[in-house]
C-alpha cells in the first residue's frame, strides 16, 4: 500500500462508507443510545492509543490498532451494534501510523474496524448475549456458562470479517489473487481474538456489575501489560535482525565475489534443518549461522579477497583463518547461541581434513556440519561469469560422493529431501563484474569433467573448500571450487 491504486482507494472509502452507515443509526434523535458507557469506552480506546503519538513515549509504548482489541469487544458485548461501532472510530484516526501513506491507511483503519466491531456486536445481541451479561444487583448474575456462546460467536465474526477486510485491501491495493491475499490469515488470528473475546467479556460483566467501569479496568491493564511484553520481543527480534543485516551487507561490501551467497546458505539450512525435525526457535538461530559463516571475511585484507592470481602459502593462511575471525566477531553476540559455534567450525570436515581444528566425526557441532553442506551446495549451483551454476541433482549427487568424508551423509540426505518438498529458488544468482572464468576439471566447475582451462583463472575463488589443495595442484575431489588454491 505504499502507493495507493484508484482500485486501492475506491475500496478504502466505501469501507469507510459502511462504517459510516453502521454508526448512524446511533446519532438519530430516539435510538436510545447509552452515551455515558459509550463516551467512556470510546476515551478508553483513544487513551490507549494515544501514547502511540506521544514523543514522551518515544517507541517504547507498543500502541496500534489491533492492540486493545479486547476493549474494543467488550463495547460489542456492551452497547447496541451501532454505538459500538461508534466506539472504534476516535481511536483509530489518531494511533500511531508506522507505514506510508498514513492517511490512506488512517481512513483504512478507521473504516475496517467500526465495521468489524458493528458485526461482532450484531452477532453477540443476535444470540442474546447483552442479557447474558447480568447487571448489578445478587439479582442479576450473569448467566454463565451461557455467555459464553455468544462472546465466543461474536469473536469469531469479528476475526472472519476483519480477515475477510484484510485480505481483499491487499487484492485491491496489491493485485494479489484472492487465495493467495486470505491464505493463512483466518488460521493465524482465529486463536488470539477468541483469547480477546473471553478478556472482552470479563471486562463487560465487570462493567455490568455493581463493582462498575472501574473494575473493568482491572482487565484492561493486564492486556495492556501482555501487549507491551509482546511488542518487547517483537522489537529484540527485529533488532537482531538489523544486526545480522548490517554484517551481512559489510560482507557483501568487501567479497562482492559471493554477493548474496549468505542468504542463500541460511535458506539452505533451513531446509535442512526442517528435514530433521529441530525446533522452531533453533532453526531461527541455524538460519543466523548459515547467513553468517562467512562474515569473518571482514577480518581478511581485501587486496587477499579481491587478488586476481595465485595465493601464496601466507595469503592462504590468512584467508583459512576467516572462521576464527568470524568467530571473534560474534562472540558477544548473545543471541546467536549455537550459530557461533557452526560460524567456527563450518569448514571443519568428518575425515579430519579441514580447519581450523581438524575436527573429527561427531565432535564436529551440528550446526557446523548442516551449514557445511549449505554452503558447498549453493556454491555449486551459484552462477559465476567463469561457469553457469550446476543442475541441482548434479550438485546434490556430488554431494552424496562426498558424504561420510567430507560431509555428514545426514545432513546431506536432509538437504535431498528438503529440495525435493520445496525445489531450490536460489541456483541462479547474479554474477558480479569482478569475476572471471576458472580452470575446466575442478569440481564444482560447472562440467565436472578433465580438460584445459578456458581463459584466465582467477585462483583464489572463494567457491573453493579444499583446504589441502596447493596453488598449483588442485584437489579434483574438492566440493565445491571455483579454481585452485583458495579456501572459502
Amino acid at each position: 500500500m505504499r502507493a495507493i491504486r484508484g482500485a486501492a482507494w475506491a475500496y478504502i472509502l466505501a469501507v469507510a462508507l459502511g462504517a459510516v452507515l453502521c454508526a448512524l443509526p446511533a446519532l438519530r434523535p430516539g435510538a436510545g443510545t447509552p452515551w455515558t458507557t459509550l463516551g467512556l469506552l470510546a476515551g478508553l480506546y483513544l487513551i490507549c492509543e494515544l501514547p502511540g503519538r506521544c514523543p514522551f513515549f518515544g517507541s517504547s509504548v507498543p500502541v496500534s490498532a489491533g492492540s486493545f482489541f479486547p476493549l474494543l469487544l467488550a463495547a460489542a458485548f456492551l452497547l447496541p451494534p451501532p454505538a459500538a461501532a461508534l466506539v472504534a472510530i476516535p481511536g483509530s484516526l489518531v494511533g500511531r501510523v508506522e507505514k506510508p501513506p498514513a492517511a490512506a491507511r488512517r481512513v483504512w483503519r478507521a473504516g475496517r474496524l467500526p465495521v468489524t466491531v458493528w458485526a461482532a456486536s450484531s452477532a453477540h445481541a443476535l444470540l442474546g448475549g447483552r442479557a447474558a451479561l447480568g447487571g448489578p444487583g445478587p439479582d442479576r448474575l450473569p448467566d454463565l456458562p451461557y455467555a459464553l456462546l455468544p462472546a465466543c460467536a461474536a469473536a469469531l465474526v469479528f476475526s472472519l470479517v476483519l480477515a475477510a477486510l484484510d485480505g481483499s485491501i491487499l487484492v485491491a491495493a496489491e493485485h494479489l489473487p484472492l487465495r493467495r491475499a486470505w491464505s493463512g490469515m483466518l488460521p493465524r488470528s482465529l486463536g488470539p481474538h477468541l483469547v480477546h473475546g473471553l478478556a472482552g467479556l470479563m471486562m463487560a460483566i465487570l462493567w455490568n456489575s455493581s463493582y462498575g467501569p472501574l473494575a473493568a479496568l482491572f482487565v484492561l491493564l493486564p492486556m495492556y501489560i501482555s501487549c507491551w511484553v509482546f511488542a518487547q520481543y517483537h522489537r529484540e527480534h527485529a533488532a537482531h535482525r538489523a544486526t545480522i543485516r548490517a554484517l551481512v551487507q559489510a560482507v557483501d561490501i568487501k567479497d562482492t565475489y559471493t554477493r548474496g551467497h549468505s542468504e542463500r546458505v541460511g535458506h539452505a539450512s533451513v531446509l535442512i534443518a526442517q528435514e530433521l525435525g529441530m525446533e522452531k526457535e533453533r532453526i531461527e538461530v541455524l538460519r543466523f549461522a548459515g547467513i553468517l559463516h562467512d562474515v569473518g571475511k571482514l577480518g581478511v585484507p581485501t587486496r587477499v579477497l579481491r587478488k586476481d592470481g595465485p595465493l601464496t602459502p601466507e595469503e592462504r593462511r590468512v584467508i583459512e583463518l576467516h572462521p576464527e575471525y568470524g568467530h571473534e566477531i560474534v562472540r558477544g553476540i548473545g543471541f546467536l547461541g549455537e550459530a557461533r559455534a557452526a560460524i567456527l567450525h563450518h569448514h571443519e570436515r568428518l575425515d579430519g581434513s579441514g580447519y581450523p581444528y581438524g575436527l573429527t566425526g561427531r565432535r564436529i557441532p551440528e550446526f557446523a556440519r548442516v551449514v557445511a553442506v549449505a554452503d558447498a551446495f549453493d556454491a555449486m549451483t551459484s552462477t559465476r561469469s567463469y561457469r553457469p551454476g550446476r543442475p541441482v541433482p548434479v550438485a546434490v549427487e556430488e554431494l552424496k560422493r562426498c558424504a561420510g568424508t567430507q560431509f555428514d551423509p545426514q545432513m546431506v540426505r536432509a538437504l535431498a529431501r528438503g529440495l525435493e518438498r520445496h525445489g531450490w529458488s536460489g541456483a541462479a544468482t547474479a554474477v558480479t563484474a569482478d569475476e572471471v572464468p576458472v580452470p575446466r576439471g575442478v569440481a564444482g566447475g560447472g562440467d565436472g569433467g578433465a580438460g584445459p582451462a578456458r581463459g584466465p583463472v582467477r585462483p583464489h575463488s572463494p567457491d573453493a573448500l579444499d583446504p589441502g589443495a596447493s596453488p598449483s595442484s588442485p584437489s579434483p575431489s574438492s566440493l565445491p571450487s571455483g579454481t585452485p588454491g583458495r579456501p572459502r
